[in-house]
């Protein structure tokens, strides 16, 4: 098949008009990239799904398992699947960007927790997001890792399977539960503390403990010598105001920079502080933020802060409230402005159109997908502008339209590559490691309103599944 052909035919299968009877050729093309495209689109007609279901090659199959826009009833048929791969995938779950996916249906939970195979088991728990209710009812599971997933329930429990997690005869379950009691129980945080030190695949579990678990004097006076363990302490919010006051003069930035997004400082006791906040720093969402995301008062007031992490902490609240969210569209630090284009539930149109245009970050790429982005008149706008991604944006919009099939072949050809194809910029398909960390091309003429500026890496602190 010819080169131009292929790239056609990957063109094709994004296409949202193509009907059911193209669908099903491209299912059964020889090239095998088509079958699994065909697989993970938005919206299947339920005679492609159905083909999808008993397609002869798994990996089709397990591409379906993984779509988050799929009907979770339709995905959830895949546990009666014969290749115990295709239940990997399917308790691997929908990685959708960005974007909550809905859960599977009970049954298909049981049946995957129930899988002979431990990997299986061990990926749903790790992964997929266990709706609580069947978590509460793994506290006295005979396995130990489900026992310990149990404990992610934990606000749901009845009191007594607390004390029987609290006192489970595994050590790995009842450091589980420690963890969700310790931010009330010094003791347990004590305890903790000496169970995890110098365990390096308990690092992530330590440093939960040591910036929220309770500290008595003595622990607290010990940790605050540790080098290694004061940029955690300066963030508990237990830490005796002395001690706070130390560490705000630290010789290390990280910690005068925890320092001065305590809670309880006001603006100039934040200012007090020397600390700086870059625009490579990847922060995660201040915790004390996010248990007010609903608060729209208290969010005005960090989205008006002088202090940067505290505005991209609100960023990403859905209850930030309309004159915030016009504010933070357009604040001087990118990541406050990318984390408010990625997380709010309306986030500004040409917000969104300036941050895929001007960045350079391959965040950008996948605004393109989000509520609001601005597809009208994007073809009258971008269809005969000199920049290729300009024109792609154009030709690959519901806006497109005559002005796009008239323009110059000069200017046409290198944009007509189909959204999703191989070598193509677009979202598409692309997964997140195979989109290029920065965008090869000059920044373009900024859009009027939003002026471009240097991108970052990522900003919220969230793991993705290929760094655990």
């Amino acid at each position: 098949m010819g080169d131009r052909r292929t790239k056609l035919l990957h063109g094709l299968v994004w296409n949202k008009a193509a009907p059911a009877d193209v669908l099903l050729r491209l299912l059964g093309h020889e090239d095998e990239w088509l079958g699994r495209a065909v697989a993970r689109r938005a919206v299947l007609p339920q005679e492609v799904i159905e083909a999808v279901l008993v397609h002869p090659d798994r990996r089709v199959r397990a591409a379906f398992a993984e779509n988050g826009a799929a009907d979770p009833d339709q995905r959830a048929r895949l546990v009666d699947d014969p290749s115990p791969g295709v239940h990997l995938a399917l308790a691997w779950g929908p990685q959708a960007y960005r974007q909550p996916v809905p859960p599977l249906p009970d049954r298909a939970y049981e049946r995957l927790l129930d899988h002979p195979r431990s990997l299986v088991r061990q990926e749903l728990l790790v992964w997929s997001a266990v709706p609580a209710h069947i978590l509460v009812g793994l506290a006295d599971h005979e396995d130990p890792v489900l026992r310990k997933a149990a404990c992610g329930a934990w606000d749901r429990l009845a009191d007594a399977a607390r004390e029987r997690l609290l006192h489970d005869e595994d050590r790995s379950v009842r450091r589980a539960a420690a963890v969700r009691v310790c931010p009330e129980d010094a003791e347990r945080t004590t305890w903790l503390v000496g169970e995890l030190s110098g365990q390096p695949e308990d690092l992530w579990t330590l440093h939960e403990v040591l910036t929220s678990g309770r500290l008595d004097r003595e622990l607290a006076e010990a940790l605050v010598e540790e080098d290694e363990y004061r940029a955690q302490i300066a963030a508990n919010p237990s830490l005796p105001p002395d001690l706070v006051a130390r560490l705000a003069v630290d010789p290390e930035p990280r910690v005068r920079l925890q320092v001065s997004a305590r809670p309880e400082l006001t603006e100039s006791e934040r200012a007090a502080v020397e600390y700086t906040v870059d625009t490579e720093d990847r922060l995660p969402a201040l915790g004390w933020v996010w248990e007010r995301r609903a608060d729209a008062a208290f969010l005005r007031r960090c989205a008006r802060s002088a202090h940067t992490w505290l505005r991209r902490s609100a960023a990403i609240c859905p209850g930030l409230p309309a004159d915030a969210v016009e504010l933070l569209a357009q604040d001087e630090d990118f990541a406050v402005r990318l984390l408010l284009a990625e997380f709010h539930p309306e986030p500004p149109p040409e917000l969104l159109l300036d941050l895929y245009l001007n960045g350079t970050h391959r965040a950008v790429l996948m605004l393109i997908t989000r509520p609001g982005f601005p597809t009208a008149g994007l073809a009258a706008r971008f269809g005969d502008s000199p920049d290729p991604e300009h024109r792609r944006l154009a030709y690959g919009t519901r806006s497109w339209s005559r002005s796009c099939s008239t323009a110059s072949p000069a200017t046409r050809r290198p944009a007509t590559r189909p959204p999703g194809t191989p070598g193509s910029r677009w979202p598409g398909s692309a997964s997140c490691s195979s989109i290029p960390t920065t965008r090869r091309r000059p920044p373009p003429r900024p859009i009027p309103r939003f002026p471009p500026r240097t991108c970052a890496c990522s900003w919220t602190g969230r793991r993705c599944r290929k760094s655990r």
